[in-house]
């Protein structure tokens, strides 16, 4: 997500939850039902599994993070902890796989045993191939090159101007990048000005030349040329069936 969402739990009650930072909600005396309210289209993932079902998936000798202990399950627990970075790579992944047609189920469901793997595990794969990924200041600036690509995304500064402001060299701007969020800057960026305008687009408020300039594209053509390519129909089809 790339905005604060709040969690409605009831009339009464919510908490706001910031980009690139996850909650692990347990209940045990009922059924979870919230609602989600943010200012600007953003992506979230929603994962819901029973407490046997995760023990289910963890041998025991790799069980030892507190919702394992058998006086858990009777605890209320809401946790909120920072994404770390290998897990966003897992994410993003999923999050970019899930915006095209021809997605695998069986690729989301090991993305997924990924995910609760690298939630209950102290070392993971990725930061041990990835050197920069070990470095956290090095990590923060990727994050901070990522919200300035986004602030800025009708006219964003070149790779050269990015890893200035974040004091970073190139290599490591890109390679860092494509560790954190699967891809490189400049396609990161791309993709996060198509998600912009298939939002538009669905609202209905926008002709495909509008939702085009509006997201920095001079050219319409280039426009639904890369919005084709990104969703497998084009923006025309997708604005008449909203």
């Amino acid at each position: 997500m790339n905005t604060p969402i709040n969690f409605r739990f009831s009339p009464f009650y919510s908490r706001k939850l910031e980009p690139e930072k996850i909650f692990i909600i347990y209940n045990p005396e009922k059924e979870l039902e919230c609602s989600f309210e943010c200012e600007t289209p953003s992506s979230i993932i929603w994962l819901h599994l029973s407490l046997q079902k995760l023990h289910q998936l963890y041998s025991p000798e790799t069980q030892a993070a507190p919702i394992f202990n058998p006086s858990f399950i009777h605890s209320k627990s809401y946790e909120e902890k920072e994404a770390p970075a290998e897990l966003m790579v897992v994410l993003n992944q999923v999050l970019q796989k899930s915006k095209l047609q021809n997605y695998s189920r069986l690729f989301f469901q090991a993305k997924i045993l990924e995910i609760f793997s690298l939630l209950y595990s102290e070392k993971t794969q990725t930061t041990e191939n990835c050197p920069f990924l070990k470095n956290e200041t090095t990590v923060r600036k990727i994050k901070a090159a990522k919200e300035i690509l986004i602030k800025n995304y009708r006219k964003p500064p070149t790779i050269p101007e990015l890893a200035k402001q974040v004091q970073l060299n190139e290599f490591q701007l890109k390679t860092g990048f494509k560790e954190i969020y699967g891809q490189g800057p400049y396609h990161f960026l791309m993709a996060h000005k198509l998600e912009l305008a298939k939002q538009l687009l669905s609202s209905g408020k926008f002709q495909v030349q509008e939702a085009a300039f509006e997201i920095g594209y001079s050219n319409t053509s280039h426009f639904i040329e890369a919005f084709k390519k990104q969703f497998g129909v084009t923006p025309k089809k997708l604005s008449s069936n909203s």
